[in-house]
This record gives C-alpha cells, sequence and structure tokens, in this order.
C-alpha cells in the first residue's frame, strides 16, 4: 500500500474513535424529553442519563492513561471499544425489555463510560506518538474536528433512530464500535512498546516533575477543556428543552437545529488545526480569542429571544470554542515524554468528562432559576479562564524554526510560566 495512502488510512482510524466516543451523549441529546416522558422521570434523572456516563469516564480515564503507557495504546482501545458497545446493548435491552429500566439504562451508561475512558484522549496520545511538528496539530486539529463532526450528526442520527422506536440509539452504538474496532486492528501500526516499563514509582515520580514544572499552565489547559465542554453540553441541553416545550420542535429537525452551532464549531476546529503548527503565540492567541468570543456571546443572548436571532449570536461562541480546542489539545499533547503522555492527556480528557458531566444538571438548575443569569454566569465563567489564559500562559519571546519544531518530543522549551 502506497506510504500516503496508508497514513491516511491511520488517520481515518484514529479519528474514528474520538466520532465514536461523542455519540454516547450527543447522540442522546434530542431524545431526552422523550426518554423522560416514556420512563416517567424527572428533569435532573434525566440529566443523570448523560451525566453517569461522562462521571464514569472521568474517574477510569487517568488509570486506563496509565495502561496505555505501560503495555500500549491499542491494547487499551480496542477493549475500551468492546465494553463501550455492551453498555448501549445493556441499556437498549433494558429499555426494550426490562423492569425497572431506568437503573439498568444507567448501569449500561457506567459501561460505557467505563469504556469511552480508553478511547479520545489514548487516541491524543497515540496521535501524539505517531506524528510529530506541524503534522501532529494538523492531525490533533483533525482529531478535534471528528469529535466536533460526531456533535454535528449524533443529534440528526439520534433524531431519524428515535422515529423507529426512542430507544433505538442504544443498539446503533456496538455498529459504530465495531466500525472502529476494525479500523484500529488493521489500519494503525503502533511503534513496539516498550519492554522494560517503568515501575510504577519511577512513573509517578516522572509525572509528579511534569506537573511541579508545568503545572501552572497545564492546570489552566485543562480547565479551558473542561469549560469548552461544560457550556457546549449545558447549551446543548438548553436548547434540546426549549425546541421541544417552547417551540414545539422535535424529530429530525430539532436535530438538524442543534446541528447548527457544532458544524461552525467543528469547521472552526478543523482550520485552526490545519493552520497552528507549532506556532506557539498562535496557539495562545487563538485560545484567549476563542474564549473572549463565547464570552461575548453569552452575554448577548440574554437579549435574544426567537429562535434565528439567538442561534446567530450563539454560533459566536461555537467559533470560539473551534479556536481554542485544538490549541489546547497540541499544547498538552506535546507537554510530555511519549512514555507518561498517555496519562497526562487522559487527565485532560478526565476533566473534559466531568464538564460535560456537570453540565446538564447544572443548567438544569439554572434553567429553574434564572434564564438571564444563566448565560451571564456562563460569561462570567468564560471571561475568568480567558484571564487565566492570558496572564498564567506565557510564550518564550524567541520561537525556534521550523525543522527543530520536527525534531522536538516536547514544548516545553516554547513555555514558561509568570
Amino acid at each position: 500500500m502506497p506510504k500516503k495512502k496508508a497514513k491516511g488510512l491511520t488517520i481515518l482510524a484514529i479519528a474514528s474513535i474520538p466520532l465514536i466516543l461523542v455519540l454516547g451523549n450527543s447522540m442522546l441529546i434530542p431524545v431526552l424529553p422523550k426518554m423522560k416522558s416514556e420512563l416517567h422521570i424527572s428533569q435532573f434523572k434525566v440529566s443523570l442519563i448523560i451525566s453517569v456516563f461522562s462521571i464514569a469516564a472521568g474517574i477510569a480515564i487517568p488509570v486506563l492513561g496509565y495502561l496505555s503507557d505501560r503495555f500500549s495504546r491499542k491494547a487499551v482501545i480496542i477493549p475500551a471499544l468492546t465494553l463501550y458497545g455492551l453498555g448501549g446493548l445493556l441499556a437498549g435491552a433494558a429499555s426494550a425489555w426490562f423492569a425497572n429500566a431506568y437503573t439498568w439504562i444507567l448501569a449500561g451508561r457506567i459501561m460505557q463510560g467505563i469504556g469511552a475512558a480508553g478511547t479520545a484522549p489514548i487516541a491524543m496520545a497515540l496521535t501524539g506518538d505517531l506524528f510529530k511538528g506541524g503534522e501532529q496539530s494538523k492531525v490533533l486539529g483533525l482529531v478535534e474536528a471528528s469529535n466536533g463532526f460526531g456533535k454535528v450528526i449524533s443529534p440528526i442520527i439520534g433524531s431519524l433512530l428515535a422515529l423507529l422506536f426512542w430507544y433505538a440509539a442504544f443498539f446503533a452504538f456496538p455498529l459504530f464500535c465495531l466500525a472502529s474496532i476494525l479500523l484500529t486492528i488493521f489500519f494503525v501500526k503502533e511503534k513496539k512498546a516498550n519492554k522494560n516499563p517503568p515501575p510504577v514509582k519511577q512513573y509517578v515520580k516522572g509525572l509528579l516533575s511534569v506537573f511541579k514544572t508545568e503545572g501552572r499552565w497545564l492546570f489552566v489547559a485543562y480547565l479551558t477543556g473542561a469549560t469548552c465542554l461544560f457550556t457546549l453540553f449545558g447549551i446543548l441541553f438548553y436548547i434540546s428543552d426549549i425546541l421541544e416545550k417552547d417551540y414545539k420542535i422535535d424529530g429530525v429537525l430539532k436535530g438538524g437545529i442543534l446541528a447548527i452551532p457544532l458544524l461552525f464549531m467543528t469547521t472552526t476546529s478543523y482550520i485552526t488545526g490545519s493552520k497552528i503548527g507549532k506556532r506557539m503565540k498562535v496557539m495562545k492567541t487563538s485560545i484567549v480569542v476563542g474564549l473572549l468570543l463565547m464570552t461575548i456571546s453569552f452575554a448577548s443572548l440574554v437579549f435574544f429571544e426567537r429562535l434565528v436571532p439567538f442561534f446567530s449570536v450563539l454560533v459566536i461562541s461555537s467559533i470560539g470554542t473551534g479556536l481554542a480546542l485544538p490549541c489546547i489539545n497540541s499544547f498538552i499533547t506535546g507537554s510530555v515524554p511519549t512514555d507518561r503522555r498517555g496519562f497526562v492527556t487522559s487527565l485532560y480528557g478526565s476533566v473534559r468528562f466531568f464538564g460535560v458531566a456537570i453540565g446538564p444538571p447544572v443548567y438544569s438548575s439554572l434553567m429553574a432559576w434564572s434564564r438571564s443569569g444563566m448565560f451571564l454566569t456562563t460569561a462570567g465563567l468564560t471571561l475568568i479562564v480567558c484571564l487565566l489564559s492570558l496572564f498564567l500562559i506565557r510564550v518564550g519571546k524567541k520561537e525556534k524554526g521550523r525543522e527543530a519544531d520536527e525534531n522536538n518530543d516536547t514544548l516545553f522549551s516554547k513555555l514558561q510560566l509568570t
């Protein structure tokens, strides 16, 4: 097989992993109101169907990240995707045939969450292993775009599947997982695993040294990723509710409307990832500008209630998210040596999952409190994160040339802290 084609299939396989991951929550967003009525549960309980998935993933991610560093990325990704698919089968079977279906659905979602822990974060580490320099940033941009593309199509897929029966989405997960498993098995060729991995004590000591020297900007990077996902899923939860309750819009049309801001985010993520290379100043500027756009958009939504103006302003925040996330991914993936990359990127994935987990229940409470308060609180949060990024991440005055970028395994030499 030609080298270029082989590389393209490798990228396709890696990109399929976060695509599968994002379906886990986004595909269910348009179906949540129907679940609420069919299962006769409260708004809070229906939000837990999203939250338990993300909490389980957030807890499991650091463990699977360590295992991927100790053994190999594929040794974690393939079993994780298998568990993900089996969790979908359990949730679907419970919805169709089990008594006390809600409890079993939550059990299936926890299984899916644990499986999800071994998907996108490990895929980021795998990208860092296989690609270097500007090519690494480009592939990471594609990975984030794949994540965003999943968010775009998943509400539509979820709405279409719900036309069959409301729990059909659960049965679709195993099919998607199988496709990603086959792509990973056949087209991802890892470098030989370390035959003598460091003992746990030495591994932990190395991680502590990373966080001691790079802790402040890593904290800001983690917080930024979590904030982007928290606000994204919180707002999607709000939109899903008002479309059905206030506008009587459901089905495929609802899924298509939910996809609009996600499409802008995905397009921006792809363009950002393809342009930033390893230019640290450009990355930092993109993060700050992205968070600023999110702040302006969320604060302005207070004044817009009609659907078309509301979405016109909302897409500004989606563009901001698309500017920030690929840059954060590149910072974190390039921040540590290969033998500890899985844990650090997994910890990043963990905080992103917790952002997703708390989004729906927090926004459920904010919706009951005040619409204006909800948007202004969101704007205040993104502004704080914007200022932290501006002042705590400093880029060295002199950046090394492109050739050095291609040879460097980490970005330590390019970042300094205040």
